[in-house]
């Protein structure tokens, strides 16, 4: 049984890390505003904005210290990860998880984040939050519904998605935990103690900047090592800014999608508004939702 952190309640305390990538303090500055206006106090941790001079928001021992940081104090009700990019695989297996397990508080974040979401999903069965990062706070982003779902899921409101039919969707009606994110990074977390188990669940999976043969690689590692085989339903987010090489894969990613999941008879839909794009509603990880894969629309509620 998935455990739900408590949500949250005016003057509770959020904290703001960057776990992998670098971002500026300005860059989230209107994030941050926006957290206070919702009645939250802003903790911003020392990697959010940091002396880093390299891509990470500072050294593996840096971003492990400002994160367990977060994780043990009984003040912070949620940890806000600002950015995503890369290094959370670098250090998720020195943090300690034990004060968090006894006291879950909301994880919120996509993209690298994906690495915290299934580690705690298949370690501790806390539920986590998919959600918008700083960066969509920016130009007017804060006002966007894709932003106000978050706000709306540390409020405690249950979400229903609304998306429309796509061409390759299999219909029908599937009811199990959502769980997923990130492809490149459930592929890269197979055969790790953050491996997700997926049989009865419904999956979700996004990407950007890939190659369109990278995508295929992927997706039958996931096939090949049975994480596609027993799903209750499969949601497509997007993928956007994909490539392809000089002499073409000659299909596009919705195709290479369907050929890979053409065995199973699950519900499948594609274009679900969760991407790396402004498209991207909360969703809360590990937590029960039903499927329905219509033929004017789908529906993902909570």
């Amino acid at each position: 049984m998935v455990r739900i952190p408590p949500y949250l309640r005016p003057g509770d305390t959020i904290g703001l890390v960057c776990p992998a990538g670098y971002m500026s303090l300005e860059k989230a500055q209107t994030c941050i505003d926006t957290l206070q206006a919702w009645g939250y106090e802003p903790r911003i941790g020392k990697t959010l904005g940091g002396d880093s001079e390299n891509y990470f928001s500072g050294t593996d021992k840096e971003r492990l210290a400002d994160l367990q940081q977060q994780l043990d104090d009984d003040k912070v009700k949620a940890i806000f990860c600002a950015r995503g990019g890369y290094g959370l695989s670098r250090i998720i297996d020195q943090l300690d998880f034990s004060k968090f397990e006894k006291k879950p508080k909301w994880i919120i974040g996509f993209s690298d984040v994906t690495v915290l979401h299934a580690h705690i999903h298949t370690q501790y069965k806390i539920a986590t939050l998919h959600a918008p990062m700083a960066s969509a706070f920016n130009e007017g982003g804060a006002e966007l519904e894709f932003v106000q779902s978050l706000r709306h899921a540390l409020e405690g409101r249950r979400s229903k998605v609304q998306a429309p039919s796509h061409p390759f969707n299999r219909k029908g009606e599937a009811v199990g935990e959502l769980v997923g994110g990130n492809l490149s990074l459930l592929a890269h977390l197979t055969g790790s103690p953050s491996e997700l188990k997926t049989k009865g669940k419904i999956l979700f999976l996004e990407d950007i900047g890939e190659y369109l043969y990278n995508i295929d690689r992927m997706l039958y590692q996931l096939r090949r090592s049975g994480k596609l085989d027993r799903l209750a339903g499969l949601v497509i987010g997007g993928f956007s800014e994909m490539k392809d090489t000089h002499r073409p894969i000659g299909k596009t990613v919705h195709e290479i999608i369907r050929e890979v999941v053409a065995p199973y008879d699950y519900p499948v839909c594609y274009d679900f508004p969760v991407s790396h794009e402004k498209e991207n509603y909360a969703l809360k990880s590990g937590v029960g939702y039903k499927l329905k894969v219509g033929k004017n629309k789908t529906l993902l509620e909570e």
